[in-house]
């Protein structure tokens, strides 16, 4: 059974902007949801993250470029991301966080989405 389907990926210039949605269980409505990242040669790493009550982070290379959100209602939670840069070149994941706080560190994430590719082009 799948419970998170990311999807919103492709292919901007630089400088341009994507929406990325994750569908989520119903059952994950009262978990900290997150996004990361893993670019080509790089390790993983946490992009934004969502707490149970709205709070949210995003990290610091993401901070005034990207946000993230949730639509209860929806099961969805969206990261935007604006004035994109090459080095944001990675596969995307959404991930179901282990409680409802806020966190930002992938172990403690343990369902994982299958992921959609971000291409940015200088």
């Amino acid at each position: 059974q799948v419970h998170l389907v990311e999807s919103g990926g492709g292919s901007v210039q630089a400088g341009g902007s994507l929406k990325l949605s994750c569908l989520f269980s119903p059952t994950y409505v009262n978990y900290a949801m997150g996004w990361f990242r893993r670019g080509p040669g790089k390790e993983r790493e946490g992009v934004a993250a969502i707490g149970s009550r709205g709070d949210t982070g995003v990290a610091e290379f993401g901070k005034g470029r990207f946000s993230i959100s949730k639509d209860t209602a929806k099961k969805t939670v969206h990261l935007q991301m604006n004035s994109l840069l090459p080095e944001d070149t990675a596969m995307y994941y959404c991930a179901r966080g282990a409680g409802p706080r806020l966190l930002l560190v992938p172990a403690d994430f343990p369902d994982w989405g299958q992921g959609t590719q971000v291409t940015v082009s200088s």
